[in-house]
């Protein structure tokens, strides 16, 4: 191995691991509400699985947002021109502000209509209800913290946004058992539980990653020009978020879309996929981290004008996503029977479930693939448009449309309508690889915006 892959290796393990790291320990909360609900009621757990996917959807859209921030403020951090990067923040800001306000008022006011979108049946709708009224709450503040951990990473602080959002973790966690369960002598509150231990762990995140940003070292944005705006940044930003939010929007819409069709097949069919999707949540843990390190790189790279380096890192990281895809494959076979034994089902959920976690399995060595190469490499130089085209075409012209007519024409049975719903990400890697090749994500997007 060279010394110039040594530092690269060395450089992807430092960032990509407490970003995994990260997006394991938020993976972990949606767990924890499964098994812990599960251990209360079954319906209890498929109601806030249904319901979460309201924040699934939130997250889609705020991912957009600090998406292009991520894009922009790498390339920027890697030209050191730090006034452009404390604009990127502040648009940031404001369009993550102006997302969760209308999730929050959604959720608040309006969340049995919410709740009509993925259930039909009247118990899941009132639990799920009750556990958006308390948790909307929380939504407002996540596009707030989102933003400062997005611009702790870009300033090559990726370990202290880890450590806070694990901190942010392991209080829900703590709080879940508390007020779940009724322990230390609080009441019972089953998903009302979940939903106020959510809330409490988002308040402490927040303060905590604003004041973070006053310590030394840490790049303190400067709050004071969050009404200014920097016309060509703005419109580069825009360029960058818009493919991104139509992307975000078709994938986060269309995977709980996903959800709901499954949802309407029962009750036992919803409980299944309640745990499929949490192992699929905490299997694409590590992409994702790979997938942002290697952005956050090849966007360093191409920023400071190294426009061939920055290629050679997208060419490593294509490779690394198929060995991350055959692994997690083979990881999750393997803990298909351990997952089938500790989670309380029915018959004929069990049998749902296990169905599933064969399906989900092949589904991932395309996730991994796709994930790292679209959301990574592409982003790192601009090229957003394309996640909007495989969308648009795989999701939104095949998996949905067969998923629908399974479900609700020809009566097929769960598992292939399950089957229908991971057609997309398999789907798009020839596509996604003919695209790679054309090398048009190789960009240096930064200007003189004195």
């Amino acid at each position: 191995m060279t010394r110039n892959n040594k530092e690269f290796y060395k450089k992807l393990i430092r960032l990509a691991l407490p970003i995994a790291f990260q997006q394991l320990m938020l993976a972990a909360v949606a767990a924890g509400d499964a098994f812990m609900l599960s251990q209360s009621s079954q319906d209890a757990m498929a109601a806030v699985s249904l319901a979460t996917q309201i924040q699934f959807v939130q997250n889609m859209a705020l991912e957009a947002a600090v998406g292009a921030g991520a894009i922009l403020g790498a390339q920027y951090f890697g030209k050191k021109d730090l006034r452009s990067l404390n604009d990127i923040f502040l648009l940031m800001l404001r369009v993550s502000i102006g997302i969760s306000v209308l999730f929050f008022i959604g959720c608040v006011f309006f969340p049995e209509k919410l709740m009509l979108i993925y259930a039909k049946d009247t118990e899941l709708i009132a639990i799920g209800a009750d556990y958006l009224r308390i948790a909307g709450w929380s939504y407002l503040l996540t596009g707030i913290s989102q933003s400062y951990l997005t611009l702790m990473k870009v300033t090559d602080h990726v370990a202290a946004s880890a450590y806070v959002s694990t901190m942010a973790v392991v209080l829900n966690l703590i709080l879940n058992g508390i007020l779940i369960f009724g322990l230390l002598g609080f009441p019972v509150l089953g998903a009302e539980g979940a939903a106020i231990a959510t809330l409490i762990a988002r308040i402490i995140e927040l303060l905590t990653v604003i004041l973070l940003s006053f310590r030394k070292k840490y790049y303190t944005p400067d709050l004071k020009r969050f009404f200014r705006g920097n016309r060509l940044l703005t419109k580069d930003f825009m360029r960058c978020a818009l493919p991104l939010f139509g992307g975000a929007t078709c994938w986060g819409i269309g995977f709980t879309g996903y959800t709901a069709i499954v949802g309407h097949l029962g009750k036992d069919a919803a409980a299944a996929n309640s745990i499929a999707a949490v192992v699929r949540d905490l299997s694409c843990c590590f992409c994702r981290g790979i997938s942002a390190a290697g952005g956050i790189m090849v966007g360093n790279e191409l920023g400071a004008g190294r426009l061939d380096e920055g290629r050679n890192y997208g060419k490593r990281l294509a490779r690394i996503s198929v060995l991350i895809g055959v692994l997690c494959m083979v990881l999750i076979l393997a803990l298909t029977p351990f997952i089938l034994r500790f989670t309380h089902l029915n018959g004929d959920a069990a049998r749902y479930l296990l169905g599933m976690m064969v399906i989900m399995a092949v589904y991932m060595v395309g996730r991994n693939i796709t994930t790292v190469t679209i959301n990574g490499v592409f982003a790192a130089g601009g090229d957003t448009m394309f996640d909007v085209y495989s969308l648009a075409v795989m999701m939104w012209g095949v998996a949905i449309p067969l998923a629908v007519l399974g479900a609700f024409v020809f009566h097929w049975p769960v598992l292939a309508v399950y089957a229908c719903t991971c057609l997309d990400e398999i789907g798009k890697l020839p596509w996604v690889m003919l695209h790679f090749r054309k090398y048009k994500w190789v960009k240096d997007l930064t200007r003189d915006t004195a």
